[in-house]
């Protein structure tokens, strides 16, 4: 089968590889589409440590039923089904409590590091185990549901967010992720939801898919901005989707006494923490990781058009052209947003 391997770091080839074997457990996937994720594109020049060359990256796929493993039940060739990215064991203590992202021994499809190598779905085929399946409803396309996998993350950081109706929400990045917990804020119920970036294009996108205005952080002062939005008390919850020293301090800055912080991004391992400020104002933190269970909810919502993401989709190109798409996205070419390669 032809697939898109990261040969070495920064060097993408398009060539054949053997077909995957599905063991008993397992199901193949004929893939049909998989999107391009921002940490592929950092994975692709070593600076992550988690895609070890040789590998097939590719974890936000979706596609049909191929070939099923010898004890897979309740399944058939020809569905049209996406996938889980986390591939838990199932018998730790965390999966044991329903809570499969912090598996103790969990991987990720398209990761290789030092731990354990899973092939991904920049690929003609994969092979996953049948019980991180779910089944497409008819009104998706094989592109919206490569979304499900992003949009489960900005899900379970939105649901990990203490929140009640009508509630002021700031948005702190608006990248594909940002975007998403946009629109996943405005169907929980949120009322004034204000996005910050400093991409004036990204900003104008958050306002059309649910924002109710955007705050370029770059050419004003955010928190005093939300203050006289809020009757100068901030704004309920924040949630920080970028990762850095700054974005995290933005977001901590423009809540209110007694206002919740969720923190999504990780761009940097670490950043200076406000300390007093979060104390002395009894502000809640919660850590939000990967996703836990959204997978059907995000479905159904892309499904009724609670959720749009193909306002999101910059490009559907075959996977043969896919080493030229990473280059531009990570050269950050300027309108690039989600790119899905098509094998």
């Amino acid at each position: 089968m032809k697939a898109l391997i990261l040969k070495e770091y920064n060097s993408l080839v398009y060539e054949d590889i053997p077909e995957p074997e599905p063991g008993p457990d397992d199901v193949l996937i004929q893939v049909k589409a998989c999107g391009i994720c921002g940490s592929d594109v950092h994975g692709m020049d070593g600076s992550t440590g988690r895609r070890l060359p040789p590998i097939v990256m590719g974890h936000e796929a979706s596609g049909i039923i191929a070939t099923l493993g010898k004890n897979v039940q309740n399944w058939k060739t020809g569905e049209r089904v996406t996938f889980d990215s986390t591939v838990s064991c199932g018998d730790c203590h965390f999966c044991r409590k329903g809570k499969i992202n912090l598996c103790d021994n969990r991987k990720v499809l398209g990761v290789s590091c030092e731990e354990y190598r899973c092939d991904g779905a920049f690929a003609e085929y994969v092979a996953v185990p049948y019980r991180i399946l779910y089944r497409l409803p008819e009104a998706i396309s094989f592109e919206q549901a490569s979304f499900t996998e992003p949009l489960s993350v900005a899900t379970h950081a939105v649901n990990r967010t203490p929140k009640t109706p009508n509630d002021t929400a700031v948005v702190v990045g608006a990248g594909m992720v940002g975007l998403l917990v946009v629109q996943a804020l405005r169907a929980a119920g949120c009322g004034k939801i204000i996005a910050v970036d400093i991409d004036q294009n990204r900003l104008d996108l958050a306002c059309k898919l649910g924002a109710d205005m955007g705050l370029r952080a770059d050419q004003c002062d955010v928190s005093k901005e939300v203050m006289q939005r809020t009757d100068n008390l901030g704004a309920d919850i924040a949630l920080e989707v970028v990762g850095l020293n700054e974005t995290v301090k933005t977001a901590e800055a423009v809540l209110r006494k007694g206002g919740a912080l969720t923190l999504v991004g990780n761009f940097s391992p670490t950043v200076d923490w406000p300390l007093q400020s979060v104390v002395t104002r009894e502000i809640s933190v919660y850590g939000s990781y990967i996703s836990c269970g959204e997978y059907p909810a995000c479905l159904e919502m892309m499904a009724s058009g609670a959720i749009n993401v193909d306002a999101l989709i910059s490009a559907t190109a075959p996977l043969a052209e896919g080493a030229a798409w990473f280059k531009r996205l990570y050269d950050k070419e300027a309108g690039l947003m989600k790119v899905i390669l098509v094998p």
